[in-house]
């Protein structure tokens, strides 16, 4: 009471109060009215009320009874428990009045009645079923979501003296991670990336793929020569797969300004787009197996030198693009796209191949998919040093800060 007489005297401090008691049951009120509508099966509902109209202008009740169980049955695809009970109830109440409005015999009212219950429990625990299975299906996706960052990690817009941008779309959406692997890093003998593809899919191909990285990214950094970060991998398959796996891929570097090694190990080639707009296939001079199928082939891949200049784009993939079907049976035609579609920002140009892919296929892939895109800018582009970026070599550190974190 002093309190009060402090801050005024009366009764002042009971108004706020009162006011935040108010408050509080209005926003309760709104918030049991929310979940009741979230709750409220509005498609049965109107299932049901078209059901009861029908009987209503027919005349003829006990033929049009048995479809109201289409209301809990259907509430239980849609709906939670809540729902389906709400739907229950509503369809009873209206079957029974239906019923008595139609003269019905009270034996048969019951049976529907009885069946109407009979339906909803039945429905309320497929409900329960299907709430449980969607919320471990989350927490799969969830997991699978964390697995994939870990395993193939973000590629930053800018790597070493290269524009970059990768997209990648796994053929099994509930688990958003397949076969296809990628990485993209800065070593001290320059950038040097691999796209490749595991033969098979789930969890071994993930592990196969996880595998291939690992060794990857530290043979990159303590081999000078891509060969023999290319050998490394190629053993380490040889000691961990089974004779019928193996994974195709391309490694490539970038050791000397204006030169890129390639390295193709069974893999599609890579296409190269010219500053001036030209679109050709790096073929390998001589084919080579895919790793970890070596021993059976019995000759090694080949390193191909090319130039690549300021404006050049180098653009590598998996069959999951190449390979992809429209409703003709017709392949997606990449290097056409690609010409479609190139721009001067890595990224777009990704996007928009990524787009017309899924409209090829009418939207869902068939197989994993993954396109990594790399760009060398133009001089006259490029921004100084001093001009509030950092110079190459600053470019180079914080982008393998970022990649190898």
């Amino acid at each position: 009471m002093s309190h009060a007489r402090d801050l005024g005297g009366g009764r002042r401090p009971a108004r706020p109060f009162s006011v935040r008691v108010a408050g509080t049951r209005t926003s309760a009120r709104k918030r049991v009215l929310a979940q009741l509508a979230a709750g409220t099966p509005a498609l049965p509902a109107l299932v049901v009320c078209v059901v009861v109209l029908s009987g209503l202008a027919d005349g003829a009740g006990m033929i049009w009874l048995p479809l109201l169980v289409a209301g809990p049955a259907l509430a239980a695809t849609t709906n939670g428990p809540r729902g389906v009970f709400w739907a229950g109830f509503l369809t009873a109440l209206l079957g029974a009045l239906l019923g008595v409005r139609d003269g019905v015999p009270g034996r048969e009212l019951t049976a529907v009645l009885a069946a109407l219950v009979t339906v909803t429990l039945a429905s309320g625990l497929a409900s329960v079923l299907r709430g449980r299975r969607e919320r471990v299906l989350a927490a799969v996706r969830s997991v699978a979501e964390t697995a994939q960052h870990a395993l193939l990690k973000p590629v930053p817009a800018t790597v070493g003296p290269f524009q970059a941008a990768v997209r990648y779309s796994a053929a099994a959406a509930e688990a958003r991670i397949g076969g296809d692997l990628y990485a993209l890093i800065p070593t001290p003998h320059g950038v040097r990336l691999i796209v490749g593809d595991v033969r098979g899919k789930g969890l071994p191909a993930v592990g196969t793929a996880a595998l291939v990285l690992g060794v990857f990214r530290e043979a990159a950094h303590d081999e000078p020569d891509l060969l023999a970060v290319v050998e490394r991998i190629e053993r380490s398959l040889a000691r961990n797969l089974g004779h019928d796996d193996f994974v195709t891929a391309v490694v490539a570097g970038y050791p000397r300004d204006g030169h890129l090694e390639v390295v193709n190990c069974g893999h599609a080639p890579p296409l190269l787009v010219s500053a001036a707009g030209s679109i050709s296939a790096v073929e390998p001079p001589l084919p080579a197996p895919p790793l970890g199928l070596r021993a059976l082939a019995g000759h090694t891949p080949g390193l191909q030198t090319l130039p690549f200049a300021d404006g050049d784009q180098l653009l590598l993939y998996t069959d999951g693009v190449t390979e992809a079907r429209d409703s003709g049976r017709a392949f997606y035609p990449l290097a056409e796209g690609l010409e479609r579609h190139v721009s001067h920002e890595p990224a777009r140009t990704l996007d928009a191949l990524h787009d017309e892919l899924l409209a090829h296929v009418g939207g869902r892939l068939h197989d994993d998919a993954a396109l990594l895109l790399i760009r060398k800018p133009v001089a006259d582009r490029a921004v100084a040093p001093g001009a509030g970026h950092p110079g190459p070599t600053a470019a180079a550190r914080a982008s393998e800060a970022q990649c190898c974190s």
